[in-house]
């Protein structure tokens, strides 16, 4: 075999010589050749001698809080602020488990449960859940206004005695909430009426299926109605539960039920609250936000 053929054979197959260049030898493609030979300049070759420098970011990078969360029973103070102290009380095991399985079957089936028609920037929504009011004032909220209603069914009147009793607190009023499954949700809101008064007391007793109750502080005025920073709180609420919001609760932060997209049977939210007559020339259903006072 000549020479030739013994160059061109690699690994037992005939390969294919490689194009000549026509160009001068020892000449690089100007398309790839360094401007800049001098490897201290910064350049990266092929044509460029753009530099690179490092800019220190305008504004300082931010982590997002980790979320909290809270499944033991006790008092959390959540935040302390110039609106005042946030607290929750959470007492586990409020009704003991026979008792609120016997309350949630009649509260079920005895309530005159009701779809609320909402209204939001002048569209009208259904509430993707059911509720229904007692107390001797209307209350109105997103708009629309339940009517008042002094006939309390007597469960609820029992209920509510035993509330006072462990809050300390006395309440003239009550929203009833029927999630019926994991798709009824209530959205992002804080119960700040002015005919709430300030720093409400409000008292929620969960019946029925676990929902987890979350809550977002309010951002700064800076952050421009911002949350991505904001500290995050989230509760899974469980039959016979019952959660204190107290303080500047109403002030500071946001709840929520979120929908769920997996199976969750009904569950029953009882918020007891006092409401007050709305202020004079007062618009019901106004929020009434915290403002401190100059001095």
């Amino acid at each position: 075999m000549s020479d030739k053929r013994q160059r061109a054979r690699v690994q037992g197959s005939w390969a294919k010589q490689l194009p000549k260049h026509s160009g001068p030898k020892g000449v690089v493609p100007t398309n790839c050749q360094p401007k800049n030979a001098n490897p201290a300049s910064g350049s990266w070759g092929c044509g460029s001698q753009d530099t690179f420098e490092f800019h220190q970011p305008t504004k300082p990078v931010r982590d997002v809080p980790p979320e909290k969360v809270i499944e033991q029973a006790g008092v959390y103070e959540i935040s302390h602020g110039p609106s005042g102290v946030s607290r929750l009380r959470l007492l586990s095991g409020f009704l003991p488990p026979g008792e609120a399985d016997w309350i949630f079957s009649k509260l079920l089936a005895e309530l005159p449960w009701s779809q609320k028609t909402n209204y939001r920037q002048g569209e009208a929504y259904e509430e993707p859940r059911l509720t229904c009011w007692y107390g001797e004032l209307p209350y109105t909220y997103s708009q629309s206004t339940m009517a008042a209603n002094t006939q309390w069914h007597p469960l609820l009147l029992t209920l509510r005695e035993a509330v006072e009793q462990v809050s300390g607190c006395s309440f003239n009023s009550l929203l009833c909430n029927l999630y019926r499954d994991g798709h009824d949700s209530i959205g992002w809101h804080s119960d700040d009426e002015a005919s709430l008064g300030a720093k409400p007391t409000i008292a929620s007793l969960s019946l029925g299926d676990t929902r987890v109750f979350s809550l977002r502080k309010q951002p700064p005025p800076e952050n421009m109605g911002d949350y991505t920073y904001v500290e995050r709180i989230r509760i899974p609420l469980s039959h016979g539960t019952l959660l204190l919001m107290e303080g500047a609760t109403q002030d500071d932060w946001q709840h929520q039920v979120a929908k769920e997209y997996h199976d969750r049977g009904p569950r029953i939210n009882l918020t007891f609250r006092t409401i007050h007559p709305e202020p004079e020339g007062h618009r019901p259903g106004i929020q009434h936000r915290f403002t401190v006072t100059q001095h």
